[in-house]
């Protein structure tokens, strides 16, 4: 059982380092307020709890950096797994120790990794994709030596900024002034100045920046701001100080405005190269404005406690760590099988009925992490049996049938050993041989080390109406290596 952590503070970095379900009290802030500014957020990755005469915040499943009011900046990690058959699991996770410098360079170095995995996957294979998946190509982790999350993060969005430019169009804008410039809009004069002959309600078209692609990328840079040196900030601000950023009102309807900019971008007469430069900087920016509202708490009034160390608009990206080792299991996993065979092909969270009344109607749906499934290839004679016409005239063709050769389901969950698998788990694995008639089902589950190896768990049934042995599919437990981002498993896959 992995304890929680005590966390890392780094003056010279500015960086406090938590880890999922650790307990977080004011003393383990700097600063007071920014323990009392985290109350008042209200952020889904904390729970608040009151014990022992003090509140504590409790860290959830979540990973992310949280800029304080202070300036101080939370980094929250995933917790660390404990290695297989480790005898000294108790004396290295002590509560009142701090996690090791390497734990923390370790885990930071396969989170970037499984961040670059996620935000450069195809946005269309998973539901969660919309969390992670936005923008696109070449991000790198960085070396062991990790640096935090943050500054991986600032790192990932100058490398873009870096090879792009705010582009210009010509935007129709319409002004009523007191020199006549463009075209005179009749109607609009007769029905604004006419009192006020001295003006001339105009249309004209003006070469601008505020392109929607723009304003993205400069709202998402200013949410990054904080992060930057004076210097950086000075040198990836100036091009960009013509440029508005979003409104608020904007920012709640960001699908429908990021959707327009990608249409805007493709009029635009780019370079290939610099619409690329382009569309990928829109993409990261539209991922970071969504993972980072922060809505002030109701209990408490913010705006007037912390009125001194506020701050407009504050980076606050916060990821689910359960759907983010879902997603990069998943396509890890389904890379794994069509690097085996081509002709496996991957289903992501496929829902399907499962329960219906006496009526038809569904009462149970049911939705795998993964399905696999294999195509199988039969010549066009196999079929001269059901229709002879499809014979003659589709002779030399094949027809393709699927079957579904692997259930996966995945969980951010550790696993000790075998019996340590929940019994609602193991229904669920049942359930899911049951409903796909599939040949294995996976229980896939994270692990930090390549010892642990599959488990194949034997169901015990008791057929006295047969005499014939029932065909059961294959129950697996598949531990999954972080660091590798690859499943520790011999198994002979066909």
């Amino acid at each position: 059982m992995i304890n929680t952590h005590k966390h890392t503070q780094s003056s010279e970095m500015n960086i406090m380092t938590v880890c999922e379900h650790q307990r977080l009290t004011t003393h383990d802030f700097l600063h007071d307020f920014d323990f009392q500014w985290l109350i008042a957020q209200e952020l889904s990755v904390f729970s608040i709890k009151r014990k022992q005469g003090q509140w504590q915040l409790k860290v959830g499943c979540y990973i992310g950096i949280i800029i304080m009011p202070s300036g101080m900046i939370v980094e929250i990690l995933p917790k660390p797994i404990a290695k297989a058959v480790s005898t000294d699991i108790r004396q290295s996770y002590q509560s009142n120790k701090r996690l090791a410098d390497t734990d923390i360079f370790q885990t930071r170095h396969w989170v970037q990794n499984m961040l670059s995995d996620l935000i450069t996957g195809d946005d269309n294979k998973s539901p969660h994709s919309k969390n992670f998946g936005q923008y696109s190509r070449q991000l790198t982790a960085l070396p062991v030596s990790a640096l935090p999350l943050s500054d991986w993060l600032i790192t990932q969005f100058l490398q873009y900024l870096a090879h792009y430019q705010p582009t210009m169009q010509y935007q129709t804008q319409i002004h009523n002034q007191a020199a006549l410039q463009g075209r005179l809009l009749i109607k609009e004069q007769l029905r604004h100045n006419s009192m006020q002959p001295h003006k001339f309600v105009c249309e004209r078209s003006v070469l601008s920046q505020d392109m929607l692609g723009n304003r993205m990328i400069k709202s998402a840079l200013k949410l990054l701001t904080p992060l930057l040196s004076q210097s950086n900030l000075l040198l990836h601000l100036q091009p960009w100080q013509q440029v508005s950023v979003l409104h608020q009102y904007e920012i709640r309807q960001l699908e429908s405005i990021y959707l327009q900019a990608k249409r805007e971008l493709e009029t635009q007469p780019l370079q290939a190269k610099q619409l690329q430069a382009a569309q990928q900087l829109v993409d990261f920016a539209y991922w970071l404005l969504c993972q980072s509202p922060t809505e002030t708490g109701h209990s408490m009034d913010s705006q007037n406690l912390f009125n001194k160390h506020l701050m407009p608009q504050r980076l606050c990206l916060l990821i689910d760590m359960n759907q983010a080792f879902e997603q990069w299991a998943s396509q890890r996993i389904a890379l794994f099988f069509q690097q085996l065979n081509d002709d496996y092909k991957p289903l992501f969270q496929t829902q399907r009925v499962w329960l219906n009344d006496a009526e038809g109607q569904a009462c149970l749906s049911i939705r795998p992490d993964l399905l696999i499934y294999k195509q199988v290839h039969s010549s066009a004679e196999n079929t001269a049996m059901y229709d002879s016409h499809v014979l003659q005239v589709k002779d030399a063709r094949k027809k393709q049938s699927r079957h579904y050769s692997h259930v996966i389901d995945i969980k951010w969950k550790p696993l000790a050993h075998a019996s340590a698998i929940s019994a609602s788990d193991a229904y669920q694995l049942s359930s899911y041989a049951q409903a796909y008639q599939a040949e294995q089902v996976w229980l896939v589950y994270p692990v930090q080390d390549n010892q642990r190896q599959a488990v194949v768990l034997k169901q015990h049934v008791q057929d006295t109406h047969n005499s014939k042995k029932a065909s059961y599919a294959q129950l697996w437990l598949i531990p999954f290596n972080v660091l590798t981002g690859t499943i520790n498993s011999n198994l002979l896959l066909t």
